[in-house]
């Protein structure tokens, strides 16, 4: 009913009534999907398109704040308003004088183009890159904030194309103002296009990307931490030479300082970006390692008010860096790290991916731990999916070390052992065949259940066998006591 009484308003003579009929429209659109499609079927976006030209710069801005509104809902109503033609007027604005004519045009490319890579496309095609780029490049800070957050929206689905348009030379100047929101969406339009591909990546580091991204990891705004981790996550995630350049750049010490903030904001991304660079050799798992990055994971994993996307990070992570050899599992293992782990798995309270990201870290960190006191907790409180990696281990240290096995023994293990429920032709099975054969027969058998009881039951079935000598008569030792005593 409302969009029905402005219609006509838009095309009013006066052009105070015009500006305010449009902005009471976009107003309505912004906060109600239902709005923006009435307006959008009753012509209200066609009426307003015709005359973007003919009135002056506030009926502009106010005519793209409606289109804006309107487009921000889903890829449907941006789609409508592309089929319209308002691609070609927005375009047309970007090249405006008035800056806030240019913002607002800026803002609704954005908001058009971010919701798939066909509207994207379309945008892009429409030749708003280099206006842009352009439109980065002014003195206005609001401008330079719109315009970055437009080509985020852009780079998310068209990297390319922003590469292509010369914008990382440009982006990376930006850092050096002072704003900390046009820090944040450089940073975070940088990171859209190194998380494409790995030669984008590359066009990243080339432009110069990296060392002011190690240098807003320590930034006093928290956004901007957040978005200069993403970005060094987007950079590490491609390849062992770029894991390499961001090691070597000295990489690992910002990442380690962000997991240490309470509240961790940057956490995630500073988590998973240790992983990633861990995860592609063991020299570089070995870098995180010195970089005493495990003690503030494993921090995180222990704290109770820590996030489950924290938590599943970290054991992402964790795992990452235990994987590749016993010295590398031996870290994550005298942390503590395995009876954490363990309580996040057989928690019923703890989500499918938290239990998911634990079993997986534990799995990855026992098929390489050979520390016995690591191992033992969990041969008496993991499940059989946990407990077979336990056993494996225990299989390759008890028969080359005498002194394991004695411990195996005074500590309840081997006992444990024979406690344990299996099926023969199993895994689990077999790991305990191989332990059993560590120890003498008759050791086995005295901690088996009910060996105790078969003993007795020998006990009762035993018909005694006394000599002779002590009952025909008394024994000589014994009669010589008794005269001694007469």
């Amino acid at each position: 009913m409302g969009g029905e009484l402005l219609r006509p308003l838009v095309s009013d003579a006066s052009s105070t009534v015009r500006q305010c009929a449009v902005v009471a429209a976009a107003r309505l659109a912004e906060h109600d999907e239902g709005v923006a499609r009435h307006l959008l079927n009753g012509g209200m976006v066609t009426t307003t398109l015709e005359n973007l030209q003919k009135y002056n710069v506030y009926y502009k801005r106010s005519a793209l704040y409606l289109l804006r509104a309107i487009a921000k809902h889903n890829d449907e109503l941006a789609s409508m308003i592309v089929r319209l033609g308002a691609l070609e007027h927005i375009v047309t604005c970007l090249e405006d004088f008035d800056t806030q004519v240019k913002e607002n045009a800026a803002w609704a490319l954005g908001y058009i183009g971010k919701h798939n890579e066909q509207l994207a496309g379309q945008v892009v095609d429409a030749g708003t890159l280099p206006l842009l780029v352009l439109a980065f490049q002014e003195p206005e800070i609001s401008l330079k904030q719109i315009t970055a957050g437009a080509l985020v929206d852009l780079a998310q689905h068209k990297p390319e194309a922003v590469v292509d348009a010369g914008a990382i030379c440009h982006l990376v100047r930006g850092l050096d103002n002072s704003d900390p929101k046009l820090k944040r969406s450089a940073l975070s339009a940088l990171s859209a296009v190194a998380s494409a591909r790995p030669e984008l990546a590359e066009a990243v580091v080339a432009g110069g990307a990296l060392p002011p991204a190690l240098l807003h990891a320590a930034h006093n705004s928290a956004p901007v931490r957040r978005a200069a981790a993403c970005l060094l996550r987007d950079i590490v995630k491609h390849s062992i030479d770029l894991a390499q350049l961001v090691v070597n750049t000295g990489g690992c010490g910002p990442l380690v300082e962000l997991l240490a903030e309470s509240p961790g904001v940057a956490r995630v991304p500073a988590s998973m970006a240790l992983g990633f660079i861990a995860g592609q050799s063991d020299q570089l798992a070995m870098a995180v390692i010195e970089s005493k990055a495990i003690p503030p994971l494993v921090d995180i994993l222990q704290n109770d008010e820590a996030e489950e996307a924290e938590i599943c990070a970290v054991a992402w992570t964790l795992g990452h860096i235990a994987k590749h050899s016993p010295q590398h599992s031996l870290a994550v293992a005298v942390a503590n790290a395995f009876p954490k782990l363990l309580q996040l798995y057989t928690n019923p309270k703890s989500s499918g991916e938290v239990r998911a990201r634990a079993l997986c870290c534990l799995k990855q960190a026992l098929q390489c731990c050979l520390h016995r006191p690591a191992l033992e907790p969990l041969l008496h409180a993991a499940p059989a999916c946990v407990l077979k990696y336990v056993l494996a281990q225990y299989a390759k240290i008890l028969p080359n070390d005498a002194r394991a096995r004695r411990l195996f023994v005074s500590t309840g293990a081997l006992k444990r052992l024979q406690e344990i429920d299996t099926v023969p032709g199993t895994s689990l099975k077999e790991y305990i065949n191989i332990i059993n054969s560590c120890f003498p027969e008759e050791i086995v058998r005295y901690y088996t259940p009910g060996y105790s009881d078969s003993l007795l039951d020998r006990v009762e079935a035993y018909t005694p066998q006394i000599p002779e000598l002590f009952t025909d008569r008394v024994p000589s030792d014994c009669q010589s006591e008794v005269t001694l005593e007469n």
